[in-house]
């Protein structure tokens, strides 16, 4: 009997060696080659040139120019957030992988998509809970529709349905985690949706292994693609992360899926940021906000008005930045707090910003405008919980320094945007219309922006005065005087 190949794959780029490696050679991370057991293969009878098993080839190539480019008509997921993530709805037969921290949202955000979709057939695998706990977690949703009883069947999935004038062919749940027995659920009800939570629950029987490891996850993961690919329903992965961030499971796990969504948000905070890491059908530059409530998540249309405090009036350290995350403009708040160092070493520390780029800002400011803050702790925080990569937001987080700094507070009608580089210009953005737009929306008097931006728009179509500046001096003799 042919024994079990031992492999090493590295969990942070999916490269693979038959040896452990201590520094892997790829992405040249430490300790991340983990050993697993892959099934040797069933040998296969001689086959022809030119035949497949004594067959036919299935398939054969074909001119580009003869392949149908047609797209083919998307699900509605009937969440405004959620089909702007996915670029416009969910793909037939498509693999799409959710990730994100325990108890941050997933299985609900699934669970309250999947009860609206009146009109489409859903399976469900659930490998954590049971059906009834997933009774219990329906009956706080509150959906379009209301949700009866559980029907329990023995070993066969439960119909978690309302009248068939409502539900149609309605919600099943199976609760297994083997998955050869999830192929034949699914060949048995041919659904339009398969939902599975979570893929580290799955094993199959081809892989001498426990769930969770890395060759369960990457065999179960393939042979899901390979049966959605071969005319089978969409399925969505639900997937758990590790402690530094990163889907749990081999790297190449996120290669072999069509989408890559990332649910993020911190616990203490109410909203919650989805992410689209990888998209073969669509952008990955969009993003979707919700707030999550007792009774589940809501999306929201407008975060501007969420991440705004209206009693920052007379406070310092406080400037509204107009920032670009994806597609959408927002205006979030901006706050700083500069003191002296009680410790003679001063403290830096930014949350929901980048470290690295605020000390580089504090460089800037002492070196191009004067001000000397090396003996003073510097904390920067992005109210609301949020994580922004917007270089825009430069201008705004040193005005809430300087503010800070000098103890004056920034007029609350203003708002900010611009990219400040290492000789202290103020660089033009993109989208310039789009972030003087949502400013004036919201009621916003005075707007600064990079000088070079004045360019591209017309400052009398608005109703909003707009400030160019070339300098940080420029910005701060507009903002103090």
């Amino acid at each position: 009997m042919a024994k079990d190949k031992v492999m090493y794959v590295c969990d942070h780029c999916g490269l693979e060696s038959a040896k452990w490696i201590g520094k892997c050679p790829s992405c040249g991370q430490w300790n991340t080659f983990k050993e697993f057991r892959v099934a040797p293969a069933t040998p296969k009878p001689t086959r022809s040139a030119g035949t497949v098993d004594g067959k036919a080839p299935a398939s054969s190539p074909i001119p580009l120019s003869q392949i149908n480019a047609a797209e083919e008509p998307r699900i509605d997921m009937l969440d405004e957030e959620l089909n702007r993530v996915l670029g416009g709805g969910l793909v037939p037969g498509s693999l799409v992988l959710l990730g994100g921290e325990p108890g941050i949202g997933k299985s609900t955000l699934v669970l309250q998509t999947i009860l609206r979709l009146t009109d489409k057939k859903v399976l469900y695998i659930s490998g954590e809970e049971s059906a009834r706990q997933l009774k219990l977690r329906a009956d706080r949703l509150k959906t379009h529709h209301q949700t009866p009883p559980v029907r329990e069947g023995s070993g066969l999935p439960t119909a978690i349905d309302q009248s068939e004038a409502e539900r149609g062919e309605g919600l099943l749940v199976a609760c297994d985690t083997s998955l050869e027995n999830i192929f034949k659920h699914i060949e048995a009800e041919q659904p339009d949706l398969v939902v599975i939570d979570s893929i580290q629950t799955i094993a199959t029987e081809a892989i001498d292994s426990s769930p969770g490891s890395l060759s369960q996850i990457r065999e179960c993961a393939a042979a899901l693609l390979k049966y959605a690919k071969g005319g089978g329903p969409s399925i969505i992965l639900i997937g758990h992360i590790t402690k530094e961030g990163t889907l749990a499971g081999p790297k190449v796990l996120e290669h072999i899926v069509d989408t890559v969504l990332q649910f993020e948000g911190d616990q203490h905070y109410l909203y919650r940021i989805l992410r689209s890491q990888k998209n073969r059908f669509g952008s990955t530059s969009e993003l979707g906000i919700y707030e999550m409530r007792q009774d589940g998540l809501r999306a929201v249309q407008n975060p501007s008005e969420l991440l705004l405090t209206d009693n920052q009036d007379g406070l310092s350290g406080i400037a509204i930045a107009a920032a670009i995350e994806g597609v959408r403009p927002f205006l979030i708040e901006t706050q700083a707090l500069v003191s002296t160092a009680a410790y003679g070493t001063a403290q830096r520390s930014a949350n929901g910003f980048d470290y690295r780029r605020l000390n580089m800002l504090l460089a800037v400011l002492e070196k191009r405008v004067g001000f000397k803050l090396a003996q003073k702790d510097v904390f920067l925080n992005i109210a609301g919980g949020l994580r922004v990569t917007d270089p825009a937001i430069d201008l705004s987080v040193i005005a809430a320094i300087l503010s800070s700094n000098v103890d004056t507070a920034i007029d609350s009608n203003v708002c900010l945007c611009g990219e400040v580089g290492l000789s202290g210009e103020i660089r033009p953005v993109s989208r310039i219309e789009q972030r003087i737009a949502e400013a004036q929306k919201l009621g916003f008097q005075r707007m600064l922006i990079p000088a070079a931006n004045l360019k591209s728009i017309n400052p009398h179509n608005y109703d909003i005065e707009v400030t160019p500046c070339r300098r940080v001096e420029d910005a701060f003799r507009a903002l103090f005087g």
